[in-house]
């Protein structure tokens, strides 16, 4: 099985995504961009951060799947392995919550910073309702995004 994962994985380049986030993250401080929320995303992948944060406002959160950046290498793995993307382990990457109208300066000053050329804007929160985060999938349909009851992969750092 090693040999298989080997030979699929291997002439497929996939850089890691390590790395410090703090210069970015200065740079939306210095910018005057009003950040509601930050959450870098190693413990539980996107998915975790987005649960835990719906669960702390008792608000709920929708996310566009299409939105969420995954590299075509990392979407591959995922599915030859059976993980779900949204899931994984990001170091170097975070989620940021700032009003719907400071969401294009946010994005243009992250853009702006190495690894930040994929930032997007993914989702919404809402007002009012429960503290459940869904994706709407590419045909339209929603889905409920869980906290993971044990740890998709093991941690080796």
């Amino acid at each position: 099985m090693g040999d298989l994962i080997q030979r699929l994985f291997v002439p497929a380049f996939i850089e890691s995504d390590s790395g410090s986030v703090a210069a970015v993250v200065l740079s939306l401080l210095e910018a005057g961009i009003p950040v509601h929320c930050l959450r870098d995303l190693t413990r539980g992948g996107l998915a975790g951060a987005l649960v835990e944060i719906a669960e702390a406002a008792g608000l709920p959160i929708e996310i566009d799947e299409t939105s969420v950046p995954v590299i075509g290498q990392v979407r591959g793995a995922c599915e030859v392995l059976g993980l779900d993307p949204h899931y994984v382990a990001n170091e170097g990457r975070f989620i940021a919550f700032v009003p719907p109208d400071q969401a294009d300066a946010a994005l243009r000053i992250m853009g702006a910073h190495r690894g930040g050329g994929h930032a997007s804007r993914i989702g919404e929160v809402g007002r009012s309702g429960s503290d459940i985060v869904t994706a709407r999938s590419p045909l339209g349909t929603r889905r409920v995004i869980d906290r993971l009851s044990g740890e998709q992969l093991p941690r080796i750092c």
